[in-house]
């Protein structure tokens, strides 16, 4: 009998993760190691990733922390080159960096500035593309047929329901529907165009998870919790590793005929 679950596994496979310290990248690092991958942890946390980093590699498993700063676009393409260099070139490729401005919280309709506006899709929207053509390229050149996961969101498909901030402090976010949205177009074109190559395009989209405020240490307000969990079916927010154990798949043998595609995971809200 064959054994399917060696589809799942990504031994000696090169997993390169944007992002790979933070709240969904750091169970991605630690579930793709423990599946057999090489895991290389790109973030500008250096505490985080340098945690994350000792925790697999106390486990046995390899992996390696580099520092990346992705709110400075200058030389992107050198920075981001440079690392590729360092290991030739990822059979993986996972973005979930969430690169933003200070004043990210005040990118609501009502108080948003055009500046703002502006440097966040600048570094945000346009990174996410740049890094994953750039990615898909050498995986071009050098004949692997690999598989490159974007971060989206269920607000990269819908509009935000302002009923969920009601009695928070909480607001809607202009920038970011923009963000996300362009994020899932562009896995669609670019599923389109590296196809012929075997190379897999895919974008995992969250819903709402467990955690602090974007653009803020804060944990999330309880009202906020309360709201979002009577909007979803399974009537409560998701955790960072449900999003980890799907991208797993994106990643394996196992969705070797599944690109291009939106994998929604979101508890049901996207379903009502």
């Amino acid at each position: 009998m064959i054994d399917y679950s060696e589809k799942f596994k990504l031994q000696n496979k090169v997993a390169l993760i944007l992002g790979g310290a933070g709240l969904i990248g750091a169970e991605i690092s630690k579930i793709f190691s423990q599946n057999g991958a090489k895991t290389i942890i790109l973030d500008i946390n250096k505490k985080k990733g340098k945690e994350i980093e000792k925790e697999i590699l106390k486990e046995k498993f390899i992996s390696k922390f580099i520092y990346f700063d992705l709110k400075s676009e200058k030389n992107l393409d050198k920075k981001f080159m440079k690392v590729i260099k360092l290991i030739q070139c990822p059979d993986i490729f996972v973005n979930c960096s969430y690169p933003k401005t200070k004043d990210w919280y005040k990118n609501s309709f009502k108080n948003i500035s055009k500046k703002s506006m502006d440097k966040n899709i600048l570094m945000h929207l346009n990174s996410y593309a740049w890094c994953a053509r750039l990615i898909a390229e050498k995986m071009k050149k050098y004949k692997i047929k690999g598989s490159i996961i974007q971060l989206g969101s269920i607000y990269g498909l819908l509009g935000q329901d302002l009923s969920i901030y009601e009695n928070t402090t909480m607001n809607e976010n202009m920038t970011y529907s923009i963000i996300k949205g362009g994020i899932t177009n562009l896995t669609k074109q670019m599923a389109s165009y590296y196809g012929k190559s075997g190379i897999r395009i895919n974008t995992l989209c969250p819903g709402g998870l467990l955690g602090h405020v974007q653009g803020s240490s804060q944990s999330q307000e309880k009202n906020f919790i309360k709201n979002y969990s009577k909007k979803v079916p399974i009537g409560r927010l998701g955790l960072p590793t449900e999003i980890a154990f799907p991208a797993l798949f994106l990643a394996s043998e196992a969705s070797s005929y599944v690109t291009g595609t939106t994998l929604i995971v979101d508890g049901g809200w996207t379903s009502i």
